[in-house]
């Protein structure tokens, strides 16, 4: 497990470079097909999403899906700041624990799950960390041919698992505005980039007293300081831990109008990942998952998290999903990012297990 990990780590992924996806879905295929799955890709310019399938086994019936991904945050040449390191229980290196040690766990668990087992189908995105803008169509077909959908996302501190995430959408506000010489004509313009400002003065003001996270993580626009800015963007992140809430801001900011005459005001989604809270199939799913972990020996619970990935999709479809159940650790995203040599193991065991016992439809 530690030297798969190795070889992943060392194919660095980040999203949005083909080449360097496509040299880590190469090795990553060949170890599933090593492990029993057939393999097949959904092709993206940005980057393939892996599906694999292993049938079922010993008469078992039902299908166990598992989501997660192989991008990573981090650009090619990370390794040389921030280098593979094990040092007793912690292993470091850019995507050890956000989720390339999931995966290496999932496939060392298929390679031992020699008895009967469900069908196991596993979708391995390739943009995850941008809100699988590509692979949301795929996640949702998938989805509604499994009894149970599992996500291999680190779990909570400590390993608890994740029973809902916060709603996550990614928007873009686009104005045009109109270029004129900015000392000898600025009325003859219309400055995108001070209509962008007011535009998001408008949206701070949108969330009201709603729990609503707003962040406006990029702006852009104009070109030349003697020029009136004919362009300007900026990109949101929004959070949302209630549906209602995320409805009706979303509405709101699709409503957006411009405040200067002969401005146009564009507001589009570049990622949307729904609310997903918590639901009695759900529960039921993540009870049968304690209760293997304690035949085992191992103690787990369960709860919502505030961050977001592919199982706000199928959770909010009302699918039988938890998350988590990638090893522990921590620091996703950060360069103290680690995960647990014995939380690999630890895992191991509980997805081999599970691969044995939860065949069979959630309530």
């Amino acid at each position: 497990m530690i030297a798969a990990l190795h070889r992943y780590t060392h194919a660095e992924s980040p999203t949005g470079d083909p080449p360097a996806l496509a040299e880590l879905a190469g090795i990553l295929e060949a170890d599933a097909a090593a492990a029993g799955f057939s393999t097949a890709r959904e092709r993206h310019p940005t980057g393939d999403h892996l599906i694999w399938t292993r049938p079922a086994r010993g008469g078992a019936t039902g299908s166990m899906l598992f989501l997660t991904h192989y991008d990573t945050v981090w650009p090619v040449g990370t390794l040389r700041e921030m280098p593979w390191t094990v040092d007793g229980d912690v292993i470091r290196g850019p995507g050890v624990y956000d989720t390339k040690s999931g995966i290496a766990a999932l496939l060392a668990a298929v390679t031992a799950a020699d008895g009967p087992h469900p069908e196991i189908r596993v979708v391995v995105v390739a943009d995850e960390e941008i809100g699988s803008p590509t692979a949301t169509g795929l996640v949702t077909a998938e989805a509604r041919r499994a009894g149970m959908v599992l996500g291999l996302e680190p779990p909570h501190p400590g390993g608890d698992l994740k029973t809902g995430r916060r709603g996550s959408t990614r928007a873009r506000i686009e104005v045009t505005g109109a270029e004129a010489h900015a000392a000898l004509d600025p009325d003859a313009g219309v400055n995108a980039i001070d209509e962008l400002v007011d535009q998001l003065i408008r949206v701070r003001g949108l969330r009201g007293d709603r729990p609503v996270l707003v962040n406006t993580g990029t702006i852009a626009g104009g070109g030349r300081t003697n020029v009136v800015a004919g362009q300007a963007h900026a990109d949101l992140g929004l959070r949302f831990a209630d549906p209602d809430d995320e409805r009706a801001v979303l509405a709101e900011l699709a409503a957006l109008r411009p405040i200067r005459p002969r401005a146009v005001v564009a507001t589009r989604l570049l990622s949307h990942r729904p609310t997903w809270r918590p639901a009695p199939a759900g529960d039921d799913l993540l009870a049968r998952i304690v209760a293997v972990a304690a035949g085992i020996g191992q103690s787990l619970d369960g709860r919502p998290a505030d961050g977001a990935a592919d199982t706000n999709t199928t959770g909010a479809l009302g699918h039988p999903t938890v998350d988590g159940l990638a090893p522990r650790g921590g620091g996703a995203h950060a360069r103290t990012e680690w995960v647990s040599v014995a939380g690999i193991a630890e895992r191991v065991t509980l997805l081999t297990a599970l691969l044995a016992t939860l065949p069979g439809p959630c309530r």
